[in-house]
């Protein structure tokens, strides 16, 4: 057996990733982590406290374990919307900017995730009601077959506006996830290969964690007033202000809401999105065009 092949993440570590990769990564990704995006949804919108293991243990007696799983093709079309979006332009824009600095990666993160945000609030909006009906009484359950027939039943029922509901928040926590996960995951990289460090798993590994860290800090707060947007029935909010003065009422720690779970949900999808991301770039990214020379030829 050949050397290369002994080694999960193997060379050619000077690749550049696909536009798609991200997208892929996320999606094999959010097969391992759904249940905990599941409970971190539920925690947000449930005016009850319950911990983690309540909310589980609540689930699997009342629905049983399969529910865990309930919004998956939502979820899996939201990876292949949203996040393919984001990462794409991110790694169209680093070929065509200068990305060296942790400005300008925040930037660029910035600008990918709120168009991914925009992009690929639909799919958000149907995984946020398909997670949630778990919770509801039968009669209340919107019950949509996936994530397909939720789109066409929202067309539908209220208007193909309401498939936009919520997607300037969508959008302002898209610019804060990318910032957290892209630009400080590509910056930690780079600082932890300066310092020394190889590019191995172990580097991408910790660097994956600085970015889940980062990412779910900035996005919690916008997080528990988005969802709680786009589940809400007709009338219940008048607007995203009286979302943001109901929260308050509970509580600033109301905006928290979910934190365990949303870190404990980010932070393997993290990991396991970076080393995918990085194993697909190694194996089968491709080496970048040289750039032409701008020095002038000797006479």
């Amino acid at each position: 057996m050949s050397a290369r092949r002994t080694v999960l993440l193997s060379y050619d570590k000077r690749n550049v990733a696909r536009w798609y990769f991200g997208g892929v990564a996320s999606s094999m990704a959010a097969m391992v982590t759904h249940p905990l995006d599941l409970m971190k949804v539920l925690m947000q919108t449930q005016a009850e406290k319950l911990s983690v293991g309540s909310t589980f243990k609540k689930i699997v007696r009342e629905q049983g374990v399969l529910a865990l799983y309930n919004g998956i093709s939502a979820s899996l079309l939201r990876q292949y919307t949203y996040t393919l979006a984001r990462f794409g332009i991110y790694q169209m824009g680093s070929g065509i900017m200068d990305t060296s600095t942790m400005a300008r990666k925040t930037f660029l993160a910035a600008v990918a995730g709120g168009i991914g945000g925009f992009v690929g609030a639909p799919a958000d909006l149907v995984n946020v009601r398909l997670q949630n009906d778990v919770k509801l009484p039968p009669e209340q359950r919107r019950n949509y077959k996936q994530a397909i027939d939720g789109l066409i039943r929202i067309t539908r029922e209220e208007g193909w506006r309401s498939m936009f509901n919520g997607a300037s928040m969508t959008a302002l926590r898209g610019m804060l996830m990318t910032v957290g996960q892209i630009a400080f995951y590509e910056q930690s990289k780079d600082v932890l290969v300066g310092l020394g460090m190889p590019q191995s798993t172990s580097t991408y590994i910790t660097a994956s964690l600085i970015s889940a860290a980062a990412a779910t800090t900035l996005t919690q707060p916008i997080d528990v007033v988005k969802t709680r947007r786009m589940n809400a029935r007709p009338g219940e909010y008048s607007g995203l202000t009286d979302i943001f003065v109901k929260t308050t009422l509970e509580g600033p720690m109301a905006f928290f809401k979910g934190y365990t779970p949303a870190f404990a949900r980010l932070m393997p999808h993290t990991v396991l999105l970076f080393l995918t991301l990085e194993f697909l770039r190694i194996n089968f990214g491709y080496l970048p065009e040289p750039k032409p020379s701008t020095t002038p030829p000797a006479k």
